[in-house]
């Protein structure tokens, strides 16, 4: 399939999927194009102008999932894949849609938390989901029509990962009535326009907590299996039904990685914090990495020019560098005159403590630029198996809940997949908002796991420090034997292999580094 990547009349075919899972685009590529292209291609064959908030997701050869990096050769990330296949994706969930200014770019939106909605990572009560699927039959159907819409027309439409009886007859209720209920208050959707009903559905997903978030499966400190989110607000941890941390942007000092331990540092105006998460293995761990950072630069970095992150290993063992692409929030929002500029917004920081200037970026009211340095903390010494999730897909996979919630929107048991996906979805469920109490309560209960782990043996790190004793002894035995005249070494000194090794390699370098330092000076 890959040829000689200097012959620039090969052409590489891809199929790219869209939201609408019916949608597919074919598309060509030339081996010296970079994902930019591919990414710019697809956004004009959907007349979409707002690009940045859009990404392109493939699976490797080992099921992990990636997004298309847009600054590099298309060909290099997928040279494994055949066929080359990816998923058109919303990349950055604006924190308000209804801000944007295309209609088609809403639409988009639109589609994909209509997919998440579906595929469980857009959690919401009972009564929110009759609502949002009441939307979504008024967004394509119109207005409830008695002549058309008979029987259990819901039923045949899937807008739920549960549609139990109740939940669908609610939505033909909401369906049915108008915008003003009996007490004159908002009731149904009948006599919304289809803009009217998009906008919304997006006002009412965009205030959900776990709007935007794109579950990943890790472990924290304990081996409990958690699912982990990332978002315009921060980071955010799920177990269960229960949501267990919410790491605003503004508290998060630093985020980095070694092995496969997902490690975030806090800054707390009283404390600093560290804690670590084990993700299912190092490429899962890395990809994880790759979207909190790129999700922190892009709604928190007030310029996108020359942000380097570096991240990995410790001080003597490789990193991976990061480079950022594409433009910021906040620069998207200046180009369209949403936003004040800058200078107004930086008397008010809302960060609880300050940062250092080799840190993450801050929020938009310190702005800052440039490469961003990563300290190596120890890593996690747990050994427990983590279990392989059948995720590295699009839903959230959790346990269920302790106590069954009515309200909880779980995956039915054989919910149809949809057929165009990165990988089909497996069992998910989310539990209820009971988990808003115990998110609020006293930090006391969660900052002992904090604590760093103790750091495993590393035979790299063993060895260089060792390898550096040893050159520093050396030099020292050298100097010791060759300019002093102490007594016991003078026969040593005589000795024809210590002779030819002074004159050959110790004087010369010795003259050698007196120039240096008379130049010097």
């Amino acid at each position: 399939m890959f040829k000689n990547r200097g012959d620039s009349n090969i052409v590489y075919k891809c199929t790219v999927r869209l939201l609408e899972d019916t949608e597919i685009l074919e598309c060509e590529f030339h081996p010296s194009y970079k994902g930019k292209y591919l990414l710019d291609h697809v956004c004009q064959q959907l007349n979409l102008t707002e690009t940045d908030y859009f990404g392109l997701r493939y699976v490797d050869a080992g099921g992990q999932r990636h997004w298309l990096h847009l600054a590099k050769l298309i060909l290099k990330q997928v040279k494994d894949a055949s066929p080359i296949l990816f998923s058109f994706r919303v990349k950055f969930y604006p924190p308000n849609p209804l801000l944007l200014k295309e209609d088609v770019t809403r639409f988009q939106i639109y589609l994909q938390l209509k997919r998440d909605l579906l595929h469980g990572r857009l959690y919401c009560t009972s009564n929110e989901a009759a609502m949002l699927g009441a939307l979504i039959i008024q967004i394509e159907l119109g207005d409830y029509d008695p002549n058309i819409h008979v029987g259990n027309y819901v039923t045949e439409m899937r807008l739920l990962l549960k549609q139990t009886d109740t939940i669908e007859a609610r939505i033909q209720e909401l369906h049915r009535e108008g915008l003003e209920g009996s007490g004159g208050a908002a009731s149904g959707v009948k006599g919304m326009t289809t803009q009217e009903a998009e906008r919304m559905f997006l006002k009412i997903a965009c205030q959900l907590d776990t709007y935007g978030v794109d579950p990943h499966p890790v472990k924290d400190h304990r081996g409990n299996q958690l699912y982990m989110g990332v978002n315009h607000s921060g980071i955010l941890t799920f177990q269960g039904s229960r949501k267990t941390h919410h790491f605003r942007w503004p508290e998060v000092h630093k985020i980095n990685f070694e092995g496969r331990m997902f490690i975030v540092h806090l800054n707390y105006p009283e404390k600093k914090h560290t804690i670590g998460f084990k993700c299912p293995s190092g490429a899962a761990c890395r990809h994880v990495w790759c979207c909190a950072i790129e999700q922190m630069l892009f709604f928190t970095l007030a310029s996108s020019s020359e942000a380097c992150v570096y991240s990995g290993g410790g001080l003597f063992s490789w990193g991976t560098k990061f480079k950022y692409v594409g433009r910021t929030e906040r620069e998207i929002l200046e180009r369209d005159g949403l936003l004040a500029p800058r200078d107004s917004q930086e008397e008010g920081s809302s960060s609880g403590g300050k940062r250092k200037a080799s840190s993450v970026p801050a929020t938009p009211s310190t702005p800052m630029t440039g490469d961003f340095g990563y300290s190596s903390l120890p890593r996690s010494t747990h050994s427990a198996p983590l279990e392989e999730s059948a995720d590295d897909c699009d839903c959230l996979l959790a346990p269920p809940p302790a106590p069954a919630d009515p309200r909880a929107l779980a995956c039915a048991p054989h919910a149809p997949h949809a057929p165009h996906d990165d990988k089909p979805p497996g069992p998910c469920e989310f539990g209820s908002r009971e988990y808003e109490q115990s998110s609020t309560g006293s930090a006391e209960e969660w900052r002992p796991a904090l604590q760093p782990p103790p750091r495993p043996f590393s035979l790299l790190r063993a060895f260089v420090p060792s390898f550096l004793l040893v050159c520093f002894c050396l030099a020292l035995t050298a100097l010791v034997v060759f300019e002093t005249d102490w007594p016991p070494l003078r026969a040593l000194k005589h000795k024809p292999e210590l002779m030819s090794l002074r004159h050959h390699y110790y004087v010369p370098l010795k003259e050698y580094l007196k120039r240096k330092v008379i130049e010097l000076f």
